[in-house]
């Protein structure tokens, strides 16, 4: 609670506007982030992304696309069908989100390539002669503009902030000498994070082929062919060229001859999906006394009910949905849309519940560990028959009936301790990487932001 003096309101009348706060030392150097650009900011395109066809079409940077710690190695690129030259990012360029992730910022890489950037973001060209772009988007790191976001947004149901509001925002400017010591700093820190977290994303990587080197199996290049002929008395259940393509058949022919293979559906108690209540109505409510909520986006190697953050209220349940309630040791597979394979097992005593878009699978064999099953669903060759039962429509999706058809190879209850164990190995580690590369990280952004103000204040 709080009073604010009628002169001493300016611009806006919202409360959180107008929080209290702690007056800063007369000494701090503080700029406009708008007096540092060379020129006016500006918005991108409002144009629908569609799928590059080729290296020479122009990357399309959305808000999606990155988020605070850049762009992750690998992301697969849209582009846009028409842009101008004035839409084109130049190395330097610093992106803000005006709407959505609000507050988000990306510095452009030259090395990325020729890209152009979309409309919810506002690109500012910072002018190296008053301040290192550099510096300026390290400063978007710091809790200091972390607690101006929240200040400034407007809160509605889509918080957004615009250009104006933007380029009032003050940043603390030291000299040029220590704006480039703390850029080499902060860098040099982000660096070490990254290489953690590629050690740590290698060591799952290198699981497929741990797993394969177990099972005695060494794939073969795939056969690609767009053109060929299925015999009739090959063709199994499905017609379609995509369920018949030789990479899928010869692969399956080799492993049958190899292994005793077992039906998930001739080794479980159950195979199920759940629904999704319907948005907004009252099936929902929060962590304190709902149920979790698991969704396809939250499945990897050991769920848990504190991957979500969406809850059920007990009686759908135990009422609506209670024949899709998790037990620990499910296997959980995404059988819909753009995360379809994904397969993750549910590690916990407590209670869950799923969608539509995941199949539970609940092994009662005891020739089977439920984690060697799951290593073998995210192998190569797992990935393999999941691919295989895929429709072909716009949007993918495996039925509960093709699960219960995933074949798995029978192998020594030994090997596949053997596997589960390494895969356990590996799993820690990587949590391990993990936890310190974003403990350091935090560390290093802390002492950033101290050095910032101790070396301002000098």
């Amino acid at each position: 609670m709080f009073a604010v003096k009628r002169g001493e309101i300016k611009k806006r009348f919202d409360v959180r506007f107008n929080l209290p706060q702690t007056k800063e030392q007369d000494t701090l150097c503080r700029v406009s982030l708008g007096s540092l650009c060379l020129r006016e900011p500006d918005y991108g395109i409002s144009a629908t992304a569609i799928a590059r066809a080729d290296e020479s079409q122009p990357k399309y940077i959305r808000i999606t696309d990155f988020s605070d710690n850049g762009i992750e190695d690998g992301h697969i690129f849209t582009t846009v069908a028409d842009y101008r030259d004035k839409h084109i990012l130049k190395d330097g360029d610093i992106l803000f989100a005006r709407s959505g992730s609000i507050g988000r910022t990306y510095q452009h890489d030259g090395k990325l390539g020729l890209a152009v950037f979309a409309g919810y973001c506002i690109r500012f060209v910072i002018d190296p002669e008053k301040a290192m772009p550099e510096y300026v988007y390290w400063y978007t790191k710091t809790k200091r503009y972390e607690n101006w976001i929240q200040k400034i947004k407007r809160p509605t149901v889509q918080p957004n902030i615009n250009k104006e509001e933007y380029k009032s925002l003050e940043i603390i400017l030291p000299p040029q000498d220590e704006q480039k010591r703390l850029v080499r700093y902060i860098s040099a820190a982000s660096q070490k994070r990254s290489v953690k977290l590629q050690e740590a994303d290698e060591l799952l990587l290198g699981m497929d082929s741990m797993v394969l080197e177990r099972l005695g199996v060494a794939l073969k290049p795939l056969d690609s062919r767009l053109c060929f002929a299925v015999k009739r008395t090959d063709i199994d259940k499905r017609l379609d060229p995509h369920a018949n393509q030789p990479k899928f058949t010869k692969h399956f022919l080799e492993l049958r001859k190899n292994f005793k293979i077992c039906k998930l559906a001739e080794i479980t108690s159950a195979i199920f999906s759940g629904i999704t209540p319907k948005s907004g109505g009252d099936a929902y409510t929060d962590s304190s006394s709902g149920i979790a909520f698991i969704r396809s986006g939250n499945i990897h190697a050991d769920c848990t009910a504190k991957d979500t953050d969406i809850f059920i209220k007990p009686e759908i349940h135990n009422g609506l949905m209670k024949n899709s309630k998790l037990i620990r040791n499910d296997i959980l597979i995404a059988i819909v849309g753009a995360t379809i394979g994904k397969v993750g097992i549910y590690k916990s005593d407590e209670q869950a519940n799923i969608n539509q878009a995941i199949a539970a699978v609940r092994i009662n064999d005891k020739r089977f560990l439920p984690e060697y099953i799951l290593c073998c669903l995210q192998s190569s060759l797992g990935q393999l028959f999941l691919d295989y039962l895929k429709r072909p429509v716009a949007r993918a999706n495996i039925n509960l009936e093709e699960v219960g058809n995933i074949e798995i190879p029978l192998i020594s209850m030994e090997i596949q301790n053997s596997i589960v164990s390494e895969m356990r190995t590996r799993i820690e580690r990587s949590r391990q990487l993990k936890q310190e590369a974003e403990s350091e990280w935090a560390a290093a952004k802390a002492q950033f932001e101290q050095e910032l103000m101790e070396g301002i204040s000098k």
